[in-house]
């Protein structure tokens, strides 16, 4: 190495030597006008932020007082409202309440005028001789209107009735005379009270009586009536019909006819099934005897086995049908007369 390379080298180094500390310095001076800005612009929006915030927090306080101002509002609207409602409802029940109160007044005014045609109609009835039938025809639809009333309702009527009949005695302005003839009015009162209600026990125990008798002749009468029919003469007096036994008691199969099946034959349809039956069997009894075999009967002595006199001369061929269709005709009517038997006896079972 020479020593102008050396030279150059030193030269160099003591050049970026320098040139290094002008760097860092330019860079502190760089750095220092970069934070005081930043500290400057930092100063501007937080200002900016306290403006906007106060801002924000006026328009808050502004519409929580509008907020407030609204509820107050909605308050005196909302008792407004209730106060009218009440007092709607209040006029509502009164006018109810007066109602009802013109309805009872009505109907007690109504009350009253039947209890009077109703103590005049007795007044009269006592005067002509106390006829006490003539008050058994009742009207039907009164009847029916006082079945439909309402247990206060005819309580409510029994208090209006009551207050008519029995009127409030003023004994603080009688003196001893009328004292003593209001006391044999309510004495007599009293009396014909118990008469009438003596009348009227006597009058349901001869009713008791009555239908007592009457039904024993009602229990006679079906009674009768069953023993007619051939039933047990209890069967038609209990509180429902006899059963009728639609089986044989000796069928050990259970019946899986209907009801209308059994009817018919109950009706007539047993004829009809009867016959339908014989009829099928003698077209098989039939069929069993065409199928038989036929053989001829000998003569005897040159003449046919049940032949009579007078009878004409039957030709050799003709021997065994007219003596097959005679005895045809004898085995079929002993099997009729047979089946007819068993017939009879299983319908009497």
């Amino acid at each position: 190495m020479s020593d102008d390379e050396y030279y150059e080298e030193e030269t160099l180094s003591k050049r970026s030597n320098t040139s290094a500390k002008g760097d860092e310095a330019f860079a502190k001076k760089k750095s220092g006008l970069k934070k005081s800005e930043l500290d400057e612009q930092l100063k501007e929006y937080i200002s900016e932020w306290r403006k906007t915030r106060e801002k924000e927090e006026e328009e808050l306080k502004r519409l929580k007082d509008k907020q407030a101002k609204r509820k107050e509002i909605r308050a005196e609207q909302e008792k407004k409202l209730s106060q009218q409602k009440k007092e709607e409802e209040e006029k509502i029940r009164k006018e109810e309440n007066d109602k009802k109160a013109a309805e009872a007044e009505e109907k007690k005014k109504r009350l009253e005028e039947a209890e009077a045609k109703r103590q005049q109609m007795l007044e009269s009835q006592k005067a002509k001789g106390g006829n006490k039938k003539s008050g058994a025809g009742h009207d039907v639809s009164d009847s029916r209107r006082e079945m439909s009333k309402t247990k206060e309702q005819l309580e409510e009527e029994k208090k209006i009735a009551l207050s008519i009949r029995i009127k409030p005695l003023d004994l603080e302005s009688l003196d001893s005379d009328e004292l003593r003839s209001k006391a044999n009015d309510l004495f007599n009162i009293v009396v014909q009270l118990e008469t009438d209600k003596y009348d009227f026990e006597q009058r349901t125990v001869t009713q008791d009586y009555e239908l007592k008798e009457l039904k024993e002749r009602q229990k006679v009468q079906l009674r009768q009536k069953a023993m007619k029919k051939g039933l047990d003469p209890e069967a038609l007096t209990g509180k429902h019909p006899p059963k009728i036994r639609m089986y044989s008691k000796y069928e050990r199969r259970t019946d899986t006819r209907t009801y209308e099946d059994r009817k018919t034959l109950y009706e007539g349809g047993w004829e009809v099934m009867r016959g339908e039956t014989l009829d099928a069997m003698w077209k098989e009894k039939y069929e069993e005897w065409n199928k038989r075999t036929k053989s001829r009967l000998p003569k005897w002595f040159g003449e046919r086995p049940g032949k009579k006199a007078g009878d004409p001369e039957t030709p050799e061929g003709d021997e065994d049908a007219v003596g097959g269709a005679e005895e045809e005709e004898e085995e079929f009517e002993e099997e009729e007369e047979e089946e007819e038997e068993e017939d009879e006896d299983e319908y009497e079972d």
